[in-house]
């Protein structure tokens, strides 16, 4: 006997999966998690361009899933009280944050999927780049910096080495390491796509070439070229 929510083979939660398959829930999960603070349909509309009554629907799906939850905000004044949502913070064993979970979703995808999974691993990479540099506040901080910053906190412990003719991003852990070596085609691709899609939106005029994964236990270097020298050696 097993719960009907959960994957009798490992244990794992299906309806957190089904709920996540989507970009749309994913983006809604990052704002809020992102977020200072609860944020109501209408504010996440405009953090992610999409219609307020998409964003109804599908803060229920997460609702139903559990990643998320809605309160009634208390007003001193009359009217009706405004309901906001927050992220729940779910874990799961061998699971740390959105990120990892979001591997383990791919994982699965690509059991029953894609012929080409490095392609598909690189869409969605840098889709999910784009969408994580559009949500942060750097201050400022020149443009480089800001992916640094970013890697550092998804967990890859990155190193910026300049070189002659290209810079070297050296990512000395992998957040999920297990993950990436069950499937390097399709992860090892969504992380260059990841700093690919990041550097287009935060205007960094550097191409992510190409990543060599584990060129060491604990390393893995990632190349950034300018345009005009990456030519057709960006991976595809």
């Amino acid at each position: 006997m097993y719960n009907r929510g959960m994957d009798p083979r490992d244990g794992r939660d299906v309806g957190v999966h089904r709920a996540l398959a989507g970009w749309t829930r994913v983006a809604l999960l990052t704002a809020l998690r992102d977020a200072t603070g609860p944020l109501d349909a209408r504010e996440l509309a405009r953090v992610t361009d999409l219609h307020v009554s998409t964003v109804r629907f599908h803060l229920e799906v997460l609702a139903n899933a559990g990643l998320v939850l809605s309160e009634f905000e208390h007003r001193p004044r009359r009217g009706r009280p405004r309901q906001v949502w927050r992220a729940v913070a779910k874990a799961t064993a061998g699971q740390e944050g959105g990120y990892r979970m979001l591997a383990e979703i791919l994982s699965d995808y690509l059991e029953t999927g894609p012929e080409e999974p490095r392609a598909v691993g690189l869409e969605i990479g840098e889709a999910w780049g784009t969408r994580l540099a559009r949500s942060r506040d750097d201050d400022g901080a020149p443009g480089l910096a800001r992916l640094v910053a970013m890697l550092a906190e998804l967990g890859f412990s990155p190193e910026v080495v300049e070189a002659t003719s290209e810079t070297e991003l050296r990512l000395h852990s992998c957040p999920f390491l297990e993950v990436a070596t069950a499937n390097p085609r399709l992860v090892c691709s969504a992380h260059l796509g990841l700093m690919r899609g990041a550097l287009t939106e935060i205007g960094v005029p550097l191409v992510a070439t190409q990543l060599d994964p584990l060129v060491e236990p604990s390393l893995c270097v990632a190349h950034l070229q300018e345009p005009a020298a990456a030519g057709t050696k960006a991976e595809r």
